[in-house]
């Protein structure tokens, strides 16, 4: 006999009201015993019983089971794209040819081989299984490679030694790729049986300790005989993929074969023809496509031959060796292609998004008129006015006398003989400073070290104009560190000259600024959202809910990229990898990104703002010379002079729009062609209004002290300057606060007030703020970088210690 419960329409009585013992009771004090509004609607107000409730979380687990599993049948079926397996070698020892040979398993299935430049792939279709893997590998040294294939990959196999799991190359590959972010992975170990029975538990158990601190709750698979290759091609099948959400949203190809025609005008540019995969999303032929490190660039037309690759494929066996039966003569499948070549969409040129990166500006546009001279001469005397004061002198004054008068009531009294007596004792203490130091480096010694045997061989891979330059820039930051954002006042040039871009604030974070004031003219180039935040959502919400047409994922096309570069083909031909990404809605346009990162704190080398940095931001590759500031929830942020260690920095430069999340790794180009990482972080937002505010602090010493005010000098050098920047507050290190009264004598020094007594030992600080903007030096060309090694000085070390 099922329960009875109550109606809607149940009366409610008021609550006992408990005096002033509110208790756990108290929330309904602000009540006052009234009672809520009845709510008719059943929908807003639905209480299931506990068996619906149940029936109902086991179908919420039935549908996310069945997108999971069927998520792991789409992948690598016939009806989807191969499963990408990219193979990481973490060591040195690690033997590539050995691990393919036992990959290449001819029991499951049939073996395509493809060799290009110096790579190796190859796909491998297993009908037992139902599944189709395609295999390629990328040294850990080469980390563009490694790092741009990895944005493709559906799983990555890295292989370990047995004896210490992997070594400086690896890890710091391992570092790049966690920053990244890692799609699906499998651990194997290569090696193990061939170390004696009774070190072989010992090394599983040390390498386990080793691979939980970055691998936590994974398992290590072996990797030496075919069984053991079956058993890991199992788990890649089987495994639970991993998202990277930049790619999800995106249409997105690994290029198998890439071909070139040249056009009329020029062999230099022409159609490149790219075939592979679709993967991601649904492709579009009349959306953009970046490829990966080389630019953007439109499609004509998208092709859809037969996939070369089928699941169950005809064999011919080949009559001359037995071990090559299994390899597949891919001379009439190509025939065939031909023959079945159809084509799948061409361009719309009405519905085709545009190349234009940049807007280009009307110098017309926004144009303002010059005052006339009847405006200039009623503004000269509303100064004139201003400046009169009015004061009681003797007969005869002239008006330079007048302005040495002081008014009536003045604490500063008879300070003019002690103003010049004090100079003279302030020169005569500098000097016997100077003498006493003179002393001090005639008591100082010199000391010849020992010569060491490898000294010649040490200085011969050392570049001394490099040693200056870092020299340099590490003084500056220690400078920096020790007196941040204080400057010397320049004796050549007028501070008032020098710091005319710079403003007096109030208070740096409630003074008022706008942000769209004396913006530089390269922010008449670049887009601008009027909520970026609204529409990236409404962008990801069109790719969840409208059904796009193209080219459906797992479909092999070969796509028809029009005005490609000649050394795109070439750059494929060489051996390295042709990706491809589909761009979503205005990602072509420039703007300014902002991104948050981190110090590597594996690399400690000084990292000044403005210096050529090369950017992995999503799926994207390029260099720029970014500003640093500080990572606030203020209107206005300070300007970082230093990439610092101790706290994230917001990183600001012009480049293509990217919606995030993605991922963003910084890299530093050295000398000698290598590439270090410096940073690690996500992009926050796309926003030209943020504001990166310098700031310069210009310092002056306490002269003479009356209480509350004192003269300071050595902030300023001549008396224009003080009256110059007279309406700029002070302050000091040890917290007070003041404002400059008058100048005193010709030589910069100014009587100031403060509001509380100043100590002698105390520095005067004045802030002067302006805002800077990033440079535009966006380059989509990364140049390929030397393999990762240890650093010279380890390699030396090691000499030596022989």
């Amino acid at each position: 006999m099922a329960a009875h419960r109550s109606g809607p329409l149940k009366p409610h009585n008021k609550a006992h009201k408990g005096g002033r013992h509110h208790g756990g009771g108290s929330a309904q004090q602000g009540g006052k015993g009234r009672v809520a509004p009845k709510v008719l609607c059943k929908k807003l107000k639905k209480q299931l019983s506990r068996v619906d409730q149940r029936h109902r979380a086991s179908q919420l687990r039935r549908q996310k089971r069945e997108a999971v599993l069927a998520e792991k049948r789409q992948l690598g079926s016939k009806d989807g794209p191969p499963h990408q397996v990219l193979v990481v070698p973490l060591h040195g020892r690690i033997s590539l040819p050995e691990a393919f040979r036992l990959l290449q398993n001819e029991d499951l299935g049939t073996v395509y081989l493809n060799q290009r430049g110096s790579t190796q792939s190859f796909m491998l279709l297993c009908p037992g299984l139902k599944h189709r893997w395609f295999f390629t590998y990328a040294r850990p040294g080469d980390l563009h490679t490694v790092l741009d294939m990895a944005k493709v990959a559906d799983t990555i196999l890295f292989l370990l030694d047995p004896l210490e799991g992997w070594d400086d190359t690896g890890d710091h590959c391992l570092s790049c790729l966690f920053a990244q972010g890692l799609p699906t992975y499998t651990l194997a170990v290569q090696g193990l049986s061939s170390l004696p029975p009774k070190k072989q538990i010992d090394a599983r158990k040390k390498l386990s300790k080793a691979v939980e601190k970055r691998f936590p709750e994974d398992k290590l698979l072996l990797l030496d005989t075919q069984q053991e290759a079956g058993m890991l091609l199992r788990q890649l099948a089987n495994q639970k993929q991993r998202h990277l959400a930049f790619r999800d949203r995106r249409a997105y190809l690994f290029a198998h074969v890439a071909d070139f025609v040249p056009s009329e005008e020029s062999n230099l540019v022409g159609t490149l023809k790219i075939s592979g995969y679709v993967r991601g999303r649904t492709l579009n032929v009349n959306s953009l496509l970046h490829i990966v490190g080389h630019g953007d660039f439109q499609m004509n037309q998208i092709d859809a031959p037969v996939d070369p690759f089928p699941l169950n494929p005809r064999v011919i066996k080949c009559q001359k060796k037995q071990s090559t039966a299994m390899e597949i003569c891919a001379t009439d499948a190509v025939a065939d292609m031909e023959e079945d070549l159809r084509v799948l969409m061409k361009a719309d040129p009405d519905q085709q998004e545009s190349l234009q990166a940049e807007v280009v500006p009307d110098p017309m546009e926004g144009e303002q008129t010059w005052p006339t001279e009847e405006e200039l001469d009623e503004a000269n005397d509303v100064l004139k006015q201003r400046s009169r004061v009015v004061k009681k002198v003797p007969k005869g004054t002239s008006n330079y006398q007048a302005e040495w008068i002081l008014d009536e009531g003045d604490e500063s009294g008879d300070e003019g003989d002690e103003y010049d007596d004090i100079q003279h004792e302030g020169f005569m203490e500098e000097e016997s400073q100077d003498e006493s130091g003179e002393e001090e480096e005639e008591e100082c010694e010199t000391m010849t070290l020992g010569e060491s045997v490898h000294d010649d061989l040490y200085d011969e891979k050392i570049d001394e104009e490099a040693e200056e330059r870092m020299l340099e820039k590490y003084k500056q930051e220690r400078l920096e560190e020790m007196f941040p954002d204080e400057m010397d006042t320049p004796r050549d040039v007028a501070a008032r000259i020098r710091f005319q871009k710079y403003r007096g604030l109030k208070s740096f974070r409630t003074s008022p600024w706008d942000p769209k004031e004396n913006l530089p003219r390269d922010y008449a180039r670049i887009y601008q959202f009027q909520n970026f935040i609204n529409t990236r959502k409404r962008i990801f919400k069109e790719i969840e809910e409208k059904e796009a047409e193209g080219a459906e994922v797992g479909w092999y096309v070969t796509l028809h990229v029009s005005d490609v570069p000649v050394s795109v083909v070439e750059y494929f031909r060489q051996g390295a990898p042709l990706i491809a990404f589909s761009l979503l809605p205005y990602e072509q346009k420039m703007s300014v990104l902002n991104m948050v990162v981190s110090r590597n704190p594996g690399n400690t080398e000084p990292v000044k703002a403005k210096e050529e940095l090369i950017f992995h931001c999503g799926f994207r590759r390029f260099r720029a010379s970014p500003l640093f500031s500080q990572h606030t929830a203020a209107d206005k942020h300070k300007f970082q002079r230093f990439l610092t260690a101790d706290a994230a920095l917001v990183v600001t430069v012009f480049a293509p729009i990217t919606f995030p999340p993605a991922s963003v790794l910084l890299f530093k180009q050295r000398s000698n062609g290598m590439h270090s990482l410096i940073a690690t972080g996500h992009l926050l937002s796309v926003d030209p209004d943020r504001m990166v505010i310098k700031r310069v602090v210009l310092s002056g010493h306490p002269f003479k002290i009356f209480t509350k005010m004192a003269v300071v000098r050595y902030m300023f050098f001549n008396r224009e300057d003080v009256m110059w920047f007279k309406p700029v507050e002070l302050r000091t290190k040890w917290g007070r606060r003041g404002h400059i009264k008058e100048p005193l004598g010709t030589h910069g020094h100014m009587k100031c007030s403060f509001d509380g007594k100043l100590k002698s030992q105390d520095t005067v600080l004045m802030n002067l703020y302006k805002r800077v903007f990033p440079k535009w030096t966006y380059d989509p060309y990364v140049p390929e970088p030397e393999p990762w090694v240890k650093s010279e000085i380890s390699t030396v070390s090691e000499v030596d210690m022989e």
